[in-house]
């Protein structure tokens, strides 16, 4: 099995060929006068199990072009096959039509995907799992919530409570709190017929005197986070902390959901950013030994 370090995820891919005690690859990347990306793999891969680290995260029409270039890329080489790492998948919210007209942008990147010859898709905490099985192409849906617990307890927050921000995510509070052992609930959102206004209800879980993290897969404006920290510190805890695997928010969002008595944010590396506290690597490196 050879890495090859995707432009967007290159320390990160580095580190799963380390641990996964396997060959790295690196990347040619350069951008063309006219804003087009150059691609090319710096070593050969044929005859070999290519594995292409690539998150997608924000410029995502970059570095999902670059994703394609580097599968044909790997493809005409020779490759024996070729899987796919998308540790943070652009694209996947888009996973229904929501409105006529529309297309569903989570099948038309797995579609391209599958056309290029992709063997399997390995994602990180993907928005929508079930989508992979209506375009049929094999994948492995990985789960960084553990990690993240981990982490928190590695911090001494054995007892914490472990909170989602709706129904929907409780899974990912349910498993956190297996970790840190301080039981789990969630939240409802409700809007005021009268002025519109949303808030956030506690729907099941004790918040009284208590240490909390809210755990949820992305974070980007920060909006949810902010009224479940508002709503918990209402409820008497005493410290609230948030944990996610995909950090998209800028440094104003962040200074924003601190502003809400959140006393930090904690991230995965799947998107490189100042939150990233936990890494991915380990993960994909076990999981890409036992499926390759």
């Amino acid at each position: 099995m050879l890495v090859v370090g995707g432009p967007a995820s290159a320390e990160l891919a580095r580190e799963v060929a380390r641990l996964a005690d396997c060959g790295f690859v690196e990347v040619e990347t350069k951008r063309f006068p006219d804003g087009e990306s150059y691609i090319r793999l710096a070593g050969e891969v044929r005859n070999e199990k290519a594995v292409i680290v690539q998150s997608t995260y924000p410029p995502q029409d970059t570095h999902l072009v670059q994703l394609l270039l580097l599968v044909d890329a790997a493809v005409r080489s020779k490759a024996s096959e070729v899987t796919v790492v998308i540790p943070y998948m652009a694209y996947a919210r888009q996973d229904k039509v929501f409105r006529s007209n529309e297309p569903v942008s989570a099948e038309v990147v797995l579609k391209i995907l599958k056309a290029l010859k992709v063997r399997r898709i390995v994602t990180v905490d993907v928005h929508s799992p079930e989508v992979f099985g209506r375009v049929a192409v094999e994948h492995v849906n990985l789960s960084a919530i553990g990690i993240l617990a981990r982490h928190f307890l590695d911090l001494g927050f054995k007892g914490a409570s472990s909170f989602a921000p709706d129904r929907k995510a409780a899974r990912m509070a349910e498993e956190a709190s297996k970790i840190l052992g301080g039981g789990y609930g969630w939240f409802s959102k409700q809007r005021d017929r009268v002025t519109g206004e949303v808030s956030m209800v506690l729907e099941q879980g004790e918040a009284g005197d208590r240490e909390i993290v809210i755990f949820d897969d992305i974070i980007s404006s920060g909006g949810t986070v902010m009224m479940a920290a508002r709503t918990l510190k209402g409820a008497g805890a005493k410290r609230v902390y948030a944990a996610c695997t995909h950090a998209l928010m800028s440094e104003e969002a962040y200074r924003k959901i601190l502003g809400s008595g959140v006393e930090e944010v904690v991230s995965t590396d799947t998107i490189p950013t100042f939150t990233s506290k936990v890494s991915v690597a380990g993960l994909l490196a076990e999981t890409l030994r036992r499926l390759t």
